[in-house]
């Protein structure tokens, strides 16, 4: 079979974005090229890789299968680049990460920042995803490595403690809840929310909490960050629950209260997994060390 290296990050961003079309941006390349790149792969090995579907595509078998070797063949690829230290012109290091809501808006940012500004020749792609996704994705190998809450199943995953988060709920400063001390989420489920964007991994988080309540939370308005979140808030259009860590940082004028929220699962310890972090490429292992140094 004669799949070259182009082919299997082609197929691995086809699968990691369940779109050929999305999987086609990604690698930089026309639909037309890719889907017939794919078809080539599917001819010469004599099985479809690739379920079409309406809304989208998934692996078959044989594309699992696929998929599993690409990570290996492109995993050693990368620790060879690293540890010879030089690229082939226009090859650079490349990592993949996942993470949830809090470590990528409150957490990650400065550490990447400061990381890609000391390493020009890394690249690393960043999605958000809800953790319980995170861990599927990372034993699949689709991405090196994830920052996903402890309270979902790691399995056999390698795990390094990364930051602490503490969910809080946020009301403006003269709401009847603004001294409370701490509540529980079911206590201000009748109330309007404002929402992060759809595809928010601690909105898909709290929504879960407020169906096994029974209940559903009613949102006036989604936004994008937790800083517009926080205006919202101070506005008096609804309450939210955000990371402390983001609540503090807009509080600053004091017009928002933040109210621990007594609930077990609001007190999360971020974790870190990979499959294995010594097997991951070189430049992978560096973003590790550089995102848990001091922390583990």
């Amino acid at each position: 079979m004669r799949f070259d290296l182009t082919d299997l990050r082609l197929f691995l961003h086809v699968v990691e974005a369940e779109s050929i079309t999305r999987g086609a941006g990604r690698a930089g390349m026309a639909l037309g090229s890719a889907s017939e790149r794919i078809r080539s792969m599917e001819m010469t090995g004599g099985v479809l890789l690739l379920e079409r579907r309406p809304r989208g595509v998934r692996p078959t078998p044989a594309g699992q299968a696929v998929v599993h070797h690409a990570r290996v063949v492109l995993g050693q690829l990368e620790q060879m680049r690293g540890e010879l230290g030089q690229y082939a012109k226009g090859l650079r290091g490349h990592v993949r990460v996942l993470a949830n809501t809090a470590a990528l808006a409150e957490f990650l940012p400065d550490s990447l920042a400061s990381f890609l500004a000391d390493h020009p020749g890394i690249d690393v792609d960043l999605e958000e995803r809800p953790s319980r996704e995170i861990v599927a994705a990372i034993a699949s190998g689709l991405a090196d490595f994830g920052i996903v809450a402890d309270t979902v199943d790691l399995g056999t995953l390698e795990t390094i403690p990364f930051r602490t988060d503490q969910l809080v709920l946020v009301v403006p400063a003269g709401h009847a809840l603004a001294d409370r001390t701490g509540i529980a989420f079911r206590e201000v489920l009748d109330e309007p929310f404002i929402g992060l964007g759809h595809g928010s991994a601690l909105q898909a988080h709290l929504v879960s909490h407020a169906a096994r309540a029974g209940r559903t939370l009613k949102f006036r308005v989604r936004v994008g960050g937790f800083e517009a979140v926080c205006r919202m808030v101070e506005s008096g259009v609804g309450l939210a629950v955000v990371p402390e860590a983001a609540a503090q940082r807009s509080g600053g004028a004091g017009a928002i209260r933040s109210v621990p929220l007594s609930d077990a699962w609001a007190l999360r310890h971020l974790t870190l997994c990979a499959r294995s972090v010594p097997a991951l490429p070189v430049h992978a292992q560096q973003l590790v060390h550089h995102l848990t140094r001091g922390h583990a």
